[in-house]
């Protein structure tokens, strides 16, 4: 009887720990999960049922993060949520989701770079192809900048429909990689074809009679194919890689703002680095070198009048300017969060990110105001005073017309229409 007892109080203690080690698992569990650093809104992989079955837990044991369905369910496509992959993420990364920064902010200032980006740059291609009809090698990156702008504008509707619904993405797998993957190889191409302008501005500027032969029609097209493949090739990773996540605690299916932290820690903590280095970094070192040169050269030379001076200065200036404000902050952001990775401010770091990209966005509405529009006016002011109707031109004139046309420039030109064309 004493043996059977004893036995009785040994069977009871084993059960006692093993549901107390079940309880404590359970609380280090909701932690990891609620309290634990987001990585670029990084997901714990699961399973539908099991995040499902995570999910009641919650609901259940009244965490102060539990759902709210009037507010937070949303009608999420079966077939989306199960090829997505299932994910359960932090409080904090809940709160960033589904709150107005991403919901609100973010798809209103895209909404109002389509309203302005849209029209001026369709403008701007009929006026390159339809009006000027001159192939020079600016007009040629231009035309390409204008395009990969217009690209860009076009994948918005999409992205807007998506925060306003909440993140909550319901058009499949393939839009979503098609539209991320898109979304940063136009960004990229816009920034490698500015480069191009620079470095063709500098040539034109700083050597103006020996660049004559190096700046053609048919290297600049070259070199804009190049700039496509290119950029496209940097952004095929996320052409081809899943970029669906379903969060069931949300009922939300995002579309490359949550990863798994898995491919977060084995991809994308390699990929965008090299991504920002190579189509940032390096465009953003050359396109300096090249606008600082200008600057000294336009202000160590003596042209015709100090306003025609002081305005393509003006202009090398405020271009610079443009591109450092609209993509550094980004990129930079970018950086930092995946060179601190397991940092504890990486959240924050990465929210901030997402933030200076939609704002960099914005870059796609002033490219047409400071590279078209300023080019494009010039050259129509320059035809119309040198080459439509002056019957009293001298021979000279004439001939300085005709190399305007053809895209090349005189010797004796003055400097700042070699900025402006």
């Amino acid at each position: 009887m004493l043996s059977s007892a004893t036995m009785g109080w040994k069977v009871q203690i084993v059960l006692c720990i093993a549901f107390l080690s079940g309880v404590s698992a359970s609380n280090s569990d909701d932690n990891s999960i609620f309290n634990g650093t987001i990585r670029s809104f990084a997901g714990t992989k699961c399973g539908s049922s099991a995040c499902n079955n995570s999910q009641h837990r919650r609901q259940n044991s009244g965490s102060e993060y539990r759902l709210n369905e009037s507010l937070y369910i949303k009608s999420v496509k079966f077939e989306d949520a199960e090829k997505a992959i299932h994910v359960n993420i932090s409080k904090i990364a809940g709160q960033y989701l589904t709150g107005p920064w991403m919901t609100i902010f973010i798809p209103s200032v895209y909404t109002a770079v389509i309203a302005m980006s849209l029209p001026l740059n369709c403008l701007a291609i009929l006026l390159f192809l339809f009006k000027l009809k001159l192939k020079t090698p600016s007009i040629i990156f231009m035309v390409n900048l204008a395009i990969a702008d217009l690209l860009f504008v076009l994948l918005l509707p999409l992205k807007i429909s998506y925060h306003f619904s909440g993140n909550d993405w319901g058009f499949g797998s393939f839009t979503c990689r098609m539209v991320t993957g898109g979304f940063y190889a136009y960004m990229y191409c816009s920034v490698l074809l500015m480069m191009c302008i620079s470095v063709d501005r500098f040539f034109a500027v700083v050597y103006p009679i020996r660049s004559v032969s190096w700046r053609s029609p048919k290297r600049a097209s070259v070199l804009c194919i190049v700039m496509w493949v290119l950029a496209i090739t940097g952004a095929l990773p996320l052409f081809l890689s899943e970029q669906m996540v379903y969060i069931s605690k949300l009922n939300i299916t995002t579309c490359h703002d949550v990863l798994p932290l898995s491919t977060l820690q084995n991809h994308s903590l390699y990929y965008f680095p090299i991504l920002c280095t190579l189509f940032f970094v390096l465009p953003l070192i050359v396109t300096s070198i090249c606008y600082i040169s200008i600057i000294l050269t336009l202000s160590s030379s003596s042209l015709s009048t100090k306003c025609k001076k002081t305005r393509a200065i003006s202009l090398a200036v405020l271009v610079l300017f443009v591109f450092i404000v609209c993509f550094a902050p980004t990129n930079i952001l970018l950086l930092i969060h995946y060179l601190h990775f397991y940092h504890s401010a990486s959240d924050s770091i990465y929210f901030a990110y997402l933030l200076c990209l939609c704002i960099g966005s914005v870059s796609s509405c002033i490219d047409p105001l400071i590279y078209y529009y300023a080019s494009s006016l010039c050259q129509k002011h320059l035809q119309n005073l040198q080459c439509c109707g002056q019957a009293t031109e001298s021979g000279s004139s004439r001939m300085e017309c005709l190399n305007d046309k053809l895209g090349t420039t005189s010797p004796i030109g003055d400097i700042h229409k070699q900025l402006l064309t």
